[in-house]
């Protein structure tokens, strides 16, 4: 057997956290998380180098027993549609810390820790293969992020933590019973490759599919239940509205790709103008609360149910070009709404306010600022030459072939991200100067660039050659659809 890279992947931030355990001291605390989040991320870099493009089977996979009564085991594997998502994951946490230097002054080594069990516990989502396992890494992740909110957030941070946790911890008992019917029905196994071959009957997958519904809906998330993640985000500290937007809301699309589709096919196919209905709802209802904002973290929150309303159209498009288009919009969006939170809490930092009305003319105080800022403002309304460009104009594709009204509405969702993006910026950046809040401004440090650049790239990298993203995830994608269609029979 080769090496257990996926593990290594996996563990090496729990053994980070451990490590932080036994240290004294903040500035200890901060370059231990940096150094172990650095190397999570280049072993991701090697999994990525050694990932073979043109094959759908899982790959890096392990298998241990571990509760064998049950069928349980300690499976792991990535393909096409994990491997983006895992690299994503591991890129974010290094950010994470480096976003966390000066903001987070209390508690530092507690900080720390709870970053990096959350990166722990986000990579183990991606990489399982067993449902169990899949069940204990998606619950557990809400313990560290409810203390990244609750403790280091805002004023308003324990109502903001309860509902995030209680509005999560309600999805995901309605997974657990789903879980549970499953393994019933698909032959007492959890595994989830052996699952998605079984032949459910369509009463049995329409309970399933409403039940995952829910459950991932609340992650994604999709309106109607989208209320929680304003508040999270607003209270979070700056890293912890990065993870959620990076990295805790693709889980909900994550969970579609790899239990709703292949598993509950006929179902995904029947429900399909549902969730096209839903995701345009997301799309247009999400870019106006946005286009209403003066809050500068809420208005980045409430455009992220827009986004993630592309994702889910693409994805419920139900053809290559959309499934495509939605896969690599989830790594886009983790990549450009990441960073637009990251500047959010830059700014912050030096003023302590988020209210647009309140700054003004930062462009000459802060240039390499604000010159960043249009770069991924640009990105988040999907300019050409931009990572979100391309994956947009995909999902558009595919949702104009897949059904004309959810197609064309959605293009009124990319006019308002145009609209509210091109305001705010206009007025944070080139408005009338506000004296008071510009003596407060400095420009970007080092840290900060470092934190910001490697995000910069892949805006570009995507934008203008995302073919090597797009082999990556092309295989995988079209065995997919294959599973889908070959099952496709109705009611």
């Amino acid at each position: 057997m080769g090496i257990p890279l996926l593990s290594f992947i996996i563990f090496t931030p729990v053994a980070g956290a451990a490590v932080l355990m036994l240290l004294r001291g903040d500035d200890a605390a901060r370059w231990t998380a940096l150094s172990f989040t650095v190397l999570d991320l280049a072993l991701c870099i090697a999994m990525l180098v050694g990932f073979d493009t043109t094959t759908h089977a899982m790959q890096f996979t392990e298998m241990r027993s571990w509760v064998p009564a049950l069928g349980i085991n300690y499976a792991l594997g990535i393909d096409g549609i994990s491997a983006l998502f895992v690299f994503l994951t591991a890129l974010l946490g290094s950010i994470c810390v480096l976003a966390s230097w000066v903001a987070i002054d209390r508690k530092v080594k507690e900080f720390m820790i709870c970053l990096l069990s959350m990166q722990a516990l986000m990579l183990g989502v991606f990489c399982a293969l067993d449902l169990f396992l899949f069940y204990v890494f998606w619950e557990a992740m809400l313990i560290p992020m409810y203390l990244i909110i609750g403790v280091w957030g805002g004023e308003g941070r324990v109502y903001a933590a309860i509902k995030f946790f209680l509005y999560t911890l309600a999805g995901s008992l309605l997974f657990l019973i789903g879980v549970i019917v499953l393994y019933f029905y698909g032959g007492r196994s959890f595994d989830i490759l052996a699952l998605t071959e079984q032949d459910l009957p369509f009463r049995i997958q329409s309970w399933l599919f409403f039940a995952f519904l829910i459950a991932f809906a609340v992650k994604v998330p999709m309106v109607p239940v989208h209320t929680w993640l304003p508040d999270a985000h607003v209270q979070a500290p700056t890293a912890g509205s990065i993870i959620l937007a990076g990295v805790l809301l693709k889980m909900g699309a994550y969970g579609f790709l790899r239990f709703s589709l292949p598993m509950l096919p006929e179902a995904s196919m029947h429900y399909s103008t549902l969730m096209l209905a839903l995701s345009v709802l997301a799309i247009v209802y999400g870019g106006l609360l946005a286009l209403a904002q003066d809050d500068l973290k809420k208005l980045v929150a409430y455009s992220s149910i827009s986004h993630m309303g592309f994702v889910t159209l693409g994805i419920f498009a139900l053809n290559l070009r959309g499934l495509e288009g939605g896969i690599l919009q989830m790594f886009n969006h983790g990549v450009t709404t990441g960073a637009l939170f990251l500047f959010v809490g830059l700014i912050y930092e030096r003023t302590h306010t988020r209210s647009i009305a309140d700054y003004g003319g930062l462009m000459k105080v802060a240039p390499v600022y604000t010159t960043f800022l249009a770069l991924f403002t640009l990105s988040s309304m999907a300019l050409p030459g931009t990572n979100s460009f391309v994956g947009e104009l995909l999902v558009l594709s595919g949702g104009f072939a897949a059904n004309l009204v959810a197609g064309s509405a959605a293009v009124l969702g990319a006019l308002l991200g145009a609209a509210y993006l091109l305001g705010m910026y206009g007025k944070v950046a080139l408005g009338p100067a506000n004296v008071g809040v510009q003596l407060k401004i400095r420009d970007l440090n080092a840290r900060e660039m470092a934190a910001i650049l490697p995000l910069a790239v892949f805006v570009l990298w995507v934008g203008f050659y995302p073919k090597p993203f797009l082999n990556i995830i092309d295989a995988s994608v079209k065995h997919l659809l294959t599973q889908v269609q070959s099952k496709e029979s109705g009611p």
